[in-house]
């Protein structure tokens, strides 16, 4: 069956990650993507956390599957031209440099849109307008200035990050909304169009739910499903919650058997109204149901460290997965804590494609990760990342119709 992208070209002006995430689930779906790099210099990630010397490290081959790719210096006049040519023949481009680095290679947005009116022109940004706008971001600091950091961690401990990368991977996600959207759009309008995604707005959508947490504590006061209440303190601003449950149901991380020697020996239990009944008999505390003191939530709320210690008692006599099973079928909401090793070795992901092996000339067999979303129609292949410049005379041949001369001309000015 068809891609679902198929007959998309994406220029592909990305490096590190949020761009080249971004790029990447476009070719997923069948985009023809063509990432462009600096020649004998590439991708930055190419060379970081490299496991084997003088290979494309994992960083660089888990972020740029599925494209082609070219080395090209658009600083320079042939660059320059080529350059101007894959704007031509490209139906989005995308990037993430440095605030203005697009502009300063002499291809500010309105020059793009006089070479193709129908060129959607994506950017990942680490602000929106306003007095940050010019400012570098990383991953952390996206997560610190939107909101995330402030809102996570122990109680009345420090902030933390989380390891999710919600700033570079969540904003180039949030990208390629926007990027489908502007396809959509220029079916009827015929014309391209401007798309932008600030980190920090993309990292404060992922923390809608403490947003409206804000309003809540300014308008009535304690939150009362917080861990804090009623026996903490609040402040003016959203606290840090531990591992309380946003979602208005009591839950916490709770320690299983083996968990003195094994550092992810421990499961997430949902005390939540509906299924506590069951919870209650299945852990021995059958007394609660009859118990005003605990058999309702507003009574169970000033105990609930209590309440999690004495379920902390059952399933510390089990492994995380009898856990599990015990749980599922009482409807208990729950979730063992998974370690990248399981998660890396679990079949099920194998079998959906979430978890792919691929075969890299130079590397070998590896890991990465395979397209999250799945099209009944379109299904998803994994295929390796580029060596750097590998398709530049397959590109410059077969997108842009350049000779052997013309080829050879380009690579003496150092413009490939």
């Amino acid at each position: 069956m068809g891609k679902a992208l198929e007959g998309v070209r994406v220029l592909d002006m990305t490096h590190v990650q949020s761009g080249p995430t971004c790029t990447q689930i476009l070719a997923w779906f069948g985009a023809d993507v063509i990432k462009i790099e600096r020649p004998g210099e590439g991708d930055p990630t190419r060379g970081q956390l490299r496991d084997i010397p003088g290979v494309d490290s994992l960083y660089f081959t888990m972020l740029n599957s599925n494209k082609r790719g070219v080395t090209l210096n658009p600083k320079t006049e042939a660059g320059k031209k080529i350059f101007t040519k894959l704007i031509e023949k490209c139906d989005v481009m995308v990037e993430n440099y440095a605030p203005g680095a697009i502009d300063r290679m002499g291809f500010p947005w309105e020059k793009i849109q006089q070479i193709n009116p129908r060129m959607i022109y994506a950017s990942v940004k680490g602000f929106g307008p306003g007095p940050y706008e010019d400012c570098k971001v990383y991953e952390n600091v996206a997560q610190c200035t939107g909101g995330a950091a402030s809102t996570t961690g122990e109680i009345d401990r420090f902030p933390m990050v989380t390891g999710a990368q919600i700033g570079d991977s969540g904003t180039g996600m949030h990208l390629v909304a926007g990027i489908l959207a502007a396809l959509f759009h220029r079916e009827t309008s015929g014309r391209g169009q401007r798309v932008t995604c600030a980190m920090q707005d993309a990292v404060l959508n992922l923390c809608r739910v403490k947003l409206r947490d804000q309003q809540r504590l300014a308008r009535s006061g304690p939150l009362h499903e917080y861990p804090q209440y009623p026996n903490g303190k609040f402040g003016n601003a959203v606290p840090r919650a531990g591992n309380a449950s946003g979602g208005g149901h009591p839950g916490w991380i709770v320690r299983c058997k083996g968990w003195e020697t094994d550092a992810d020996a421990y499961i997430y239990v949902i005390a939540q109204a509906a299924a506590f009944p069951t919870l209650a008999k299945v852990i021995g505390h059958a007394d609660w149901l009859d118990d005003p003191g605990f058999n309702t939530p507003e009574a169970r709320l000033p105990k609930l460290e209590y309440v999690f210690a004495e379920i902390e008692k059952w399933t510390k006599t089990m492994n995380k997965m009898e856990v599990m099973a015990i749980l599922n079928p009482l409807n208990v909401p729950n979730g063992p804590i998974l370690s990248m090793k399981e998660l890396a070795e679990e079949p099920s992901l194998r079998n959906t494609g979430t978890v792919v092996e691929v075969d890299h000339p130079t590397r070998g067999k590896y890991l990465t990760v395979g397209n999250p979303i799945k099209l009944s129609d379109s299904p998803s292949e994994v295929s390796r990342s580029p060596l750097l410049g590998e398709h530049t005379d397959e590109v410059l041949r077969t997108v842009l119709g350049l000779g052997d001369a013309e080829i050879a001309a380009a690579r003496a000015q150092g413009a490939i």
